[in-house]
């Protein structure tokens, strides 16, 4: 039996198998607001065969999109669209969906990667960005404002009320974006928080914002449904993020309540050089953390491509998740094709057996 393919918990919510879908930015809202390229690409992916699919990072206030094509949870008809949109998934897929809350920190205000991924002028419609530090994210992108209490307070309060939008909503996970550069990342990382307060300066001290935005979450999001967190294993850079501080932020997620935690890497500074191209280069942040915390359920993403690769993350003990994604673009049916691999039910959707291994003379062509 497959241990890739065998059921298990996040919290609360019991998966068909270990394989979850990764959120990915689509840059394809219209004022935050879902568009119909957002049915159709969550659609197949509900229908990949996976055990859990993520919704991409969802702004909770405007201010803290990455582009002015971000999904946003701040106002009525952005959660009654996903509302929408959850409720005609389901009448064809049980599979359960998240939504990754986010805030883009000093990395807000740009053009999405095929518009130019710039700063955005005052004539496209810039907006003021806000950071721990006033320190930009490169020499052309915008300066920041050096976040007071009432910025914290107020971000705090998005944090809140778009969890209540998503539970509203029905989506069964949220998952807490603190990975990529964003701003509870620039918050943890000491390249991008210079703060002299309570808010800068040591470990304890930088993750203190996080934390709060964290136990904010955890309170206003039910227990009956599962809680998660994306942080970063390594900036990529020295002087950057430790092990052990993210071990430790990993520990105290775990300790609030967390359900599970996403273990990623990068985007905090754009000196960064990442092995992008090594296959399962994060893997070893996740195996990390599940050494130094085994009590809690962890979740390896980054270059995974191969069944084989992914159950053997899984039979290690180096995660108790995998997240996939660009993979799941380039082939929708990813976990459908990977349980052939490892000899397991395909588990087509009815309409499609046909074309499953065994139905069809051209399987995988």
């Amino acid at each position: 039996m497959s241990q890739l393919f065998s059921p298990r918990s996040i919290g609360p919510l019991t998966l068909k198998n270990r394989i979850a879908i990764a959120p990915m930015c689509q840059y394809s809202a219209v004022d935050g607001v879902a568009q119909p390229w957002h049915v159709q690409h969550l659609g197949r992916l509900a229908l990949s065969g996976a055990g859990l699919v993520i919704i991409e990072a969802t702004g909770v206030e405007a201010a803290g999109r990455i582009t002015p094509d971000d999904l946003g949870l701040w106002n009525d008809a952005q959660e009654a669209v996903l509302a929408d949109l959850l409720k005609g998934l389901r009448t064809y897929s049980q599979t359960p969906v998240g939504i990754q809350l986010a805030h883009a920190g000093r990395k807000a205000s740009t053009s999405a990667p095929w518009k130019g991924g710039r700063a955005l002028t005052a004539e496209d419609g810039a907006w003021q960005t806000f950071g721990p530090s006033a320190l930009p994210f490169r020499d052309d992108w915008h300066t920041p404002k050096e976040m007071t209490e009432a910025d914290m307070d107020r971000v705090v309060t998005a944090f809140e009320d778009a969890a209540r939008r998503a539970d509203r909503a029905g989506f069964d996970l949220v998952e807490l974006h603190a990975a990529h550069g964003y701003l509870l990342s620039e918050f943890l990382s000491p390249l991008s928080n210079h703060r002299t307060d309570a808010y800068g300066g040591s470990a304890e001290a930088r993750a203190r914002f996080p934390l709060r935005v964290a136990q904010a979450l955890r309170d206003a999001w039910p227990r009956t449904k599962a809680l998660g967190v994306r942080f970063n294993g390594s900036d990529w850079v020295e002087g950057g993020v430790a092990l052990d501080e993210v071990i430790g932020f990993g520990r105290a997620l775990h300790e609030m309540g967390y359900d599970y935690l996403h273990l990623t890497s990068g985007g905090n500074v754009a000196r960064a050089d990442i092995p992008g191209a090594e296959p399962g280069y994060q893997v070893r942040f996740a195996e990390a953390v599940k050494t130094a915390v085994p009590e809690a359920t962890v979740m390896a993403v980054g270059m995974i491509v191969d069944a084989q690769q992914a159950e053997d993350i899984v039979v290690s003990g180096q995660a108790d998740f995998v997240a996939i994604a660009r993979a799941a673009l380039d082939d929708p049916n990813w976990a459908h094709h990977a349980a052939v691999a490892l000899e397991q039910d395909e588990d087509l959707p009815p309409p499609y057996a046909r074309a499953g291994k065994g139905h069809w003379p051209g399987y995988g062509r």
